[in-house]
């Protein structure tokens, strides 16, 4: 584990503060910064810019959920949550939220680092599922517009689809662009023109 993380602990008891960190130092991670006020967590995200938030609430609601989801940019870093107690409700704010752990039962020190690390690879493991699916997303956009694109050489010049699809190619490699690029330009250029 990457021992030089930024991890943003949110904890308003001083004595589990220290708790805290003592538990993150004996598992290598010494680059802690705390908030002790849930309020102060927007400005400080700004000003350290974590690699990972931790959180420490004994019992959140599910407005405070939804704000620590919405100001934690918890889509574009891990955060782990301990609580004491939760229910369905809440339970199901903290994935609205993206959290990417939610631990009920408290904090327990020597559950930190695992939870943390846990945190991380969930994190990493929705991430990567993230970009895949805009991948498929967008590859099924260019399909659609080089489609389209082919139908209106094949109407125009009254050619088959292969014959189509050649002549987007050819003319892409001409210009040293992509295919996908000159299929846009002629949609475009259809759009206009119709």
């Amino acid at each position: 584990m990457d021992v030089a993380l930024k991890i943003l602990v949110v904890e308003p008891d001083t004595t589990r503060a220290q708790d805290i960190i003592d538990a993150l130092k004996d598992g290598g991670w010494g680059n802690v910064f705390i908030v002790s006020d849930i309020s102060a967590l927007a400005p400080k995200l700004t000003e350290i810019d974590p690699d990972i938030v931790l959180i420490d609430l004994a019992h959140p609601d599910r407005d405070t959920l939804e704000h620590i989801g919405h100001v934690s940019h918890a889509q574009s870093r891990p955060v782990a949550m301990f609580v004491d107690r939760s229910d369905a409700e809440l339970t199901q704010a903290a994935i609205t939220a993206g959290l990417s752990a939610y631990v009920v039962d408290g904090l327990q020190k020597n559950r930190i680092k695992p939870v943390l690390e846990t945190a991380i690879a969930r994190f990493k493991m929705v991430e990567r599922m993230r970009h895949e699916l805009d991948a498929a997303k967008q590859a099924l956009t260019d399909r659609k517009t080089i489609d389209r694109a082919k139908g209106l050489l094949m109407n125009a010049r009254g050619i088959t689809e292969e014959d189509a699809y050649s002549l987007l190619r050819k003319t892409a490699m001409d210009q040293g662009r992509k295919v996908i690029d000159v299929a846009q330009a002629l949609v475009t250029a259809a759009d206009l023109l119709g």
